[in-house]
């Protein structure tokens, strides 16, 4: 199954009101694996920022001035999402936005564009009702790092919320490792070796280190051991 996660950044919080796209960010999973092809615009929108939504993004005027209109990368864009099923936080806002864009160009609504969404907000609030449910507070949740999220960028919140969809829905917070390395038109090509032919390499400090710190986030989300410490218990 092909899913993409999805995230926008905008000039406001309204299409309506004539706020545009200034970002867009797609995460591309392949049977729950991260694949590593993404997909990211910066977009000129031709009218600047709101004060609010610039000091969530802080995308300028100035730095988006030379980038991509949403015309001109409209049909890359659709052939990369086509019959996709979507992944996004807060939904109804992003689709808002993205409507108002095809409206403009005359295109089909983008709602027949992909398969499905898969709303997270509304899952977080299902599994934590009552509670926070930002990307933030998710991430804290589940233990993911977002220590290097100054600003709202949207490949970089796809990317973390790839992570807290994955972790929602199977309990593991990363998958960033099965990351798929060859691909054929028929799916991931797999190839036999004789266990004599394989090469076993130990964890160097630093994979130790790091597998350690993997623990302590899933730890800390089961607020207990994880399956990983009473195995190896």
């Amino acid at each position: 199954m092909r899913q993409i996660v999805l995230d926008t950044e905008t000039t406001g919080f309204n299409p309506k009101l004539g706020n545009r796209i200034v970002e867009i960010g797609c995460v591309e999973l392949h049977n729950r694996m991260l694949t590593g092809n993404n997909l990211h615009f910066y977009l000129n929108p031709d009218r600047e920022s709101e004060e609010g939504a610039l000091a969530v993004h802080g995308l300028t005027t100035e730095f988006l001035s030379d980038k991509p209109r949403f015309h001109e990368v409209v049909e890359e864009f659709r052939e990369y999402i086509r019959g996709a099923e979507l992944i996004i936080h807060n939904a109804p806002f992003d689709l808002a936005f993205l409507n108002h864009e095809f409206k403009m160009m005359n295109l089909p609504p983008f709602d027949g564009h992909y398969g499905s969404v898969i709303d997270t907000l509304v899952q977080a609030k299902e599994m934590r009702p009552g509670k926070r449910n930002s990307l933030d507070a998710l991430c804290d949740h589940f233990g993911i790092s977002n220590a290097h999220r100054k600003l709202h960028g949207a490949l970089l919140d796809a990317e973390l919320l790839a992570d807290v969809y994955l972790a929602m829905t199977r309990g593991q917070n990363s998958l960033s490792m099965d990351v798929e390395v060859e691909a054929t038109s028929g799916g991931v090509h797999l190839e036999h070796v004789a266990l004599a032919d394989v090469l076993v390499l130990s964890a160097s400090a630093d994979e130790v280190a790091a597998h350690e710190d993997l623990l302590n986030g899933l730890d800390k989300a089961v607020k207990g051991n994880c399956l990983w410490r009473a195995a190896a218990a």
